[in-house]
């Protein structure tokens, strides 16, 4: 079994902040010891009729689920949360445990 991953797809309101939630993301992950990795994306290739108004993506990484509970109730995860939820229209979340088919090179 590999790490167990946490996606979150959005589309942010018109009058978000991008940039100083994408700087926030990027602070939590550094901040959060549970945190094994983070990395995001902007979509750049998507048809509008497949993206549905979505443009950005997150992905988090832990060893364990555990890791991944902890992260949930972590003071600074937990304050940051209304941020983040505050500048989003939409969005579409999935945690799961990764079944790794090929490892990065």
């Amino acid at each position: 079994m590999g790490d167990f991953k946490h996606l979150v797809i959005v589309k942010f309101k018109e009058d978000a902040v991008v940039e100083e939630i994408l700087k926030g993301l990027e602070k939590l992950a550094l901040e959060i010891e549970a945190v094994k990795s983070f990395e995001w994306g902007q979509d750049m290739e998507g048809q509008e009729m497949l993206r549905q108004g979505f443009t950005h993506a997150f992905m988090m990484s832990f060893h364990k689920k555990e890791d991944f509970t902890a992260f949930l109730g972590h003071s600074n995860h937990v304050e940051f949360s209304s941020a983040f939820s505050s500048a989003i229209e939409k969005v579409v979340v999935l945690d799961f445990p990764a079944a790794l088919v090929k490892a990065p090179a």
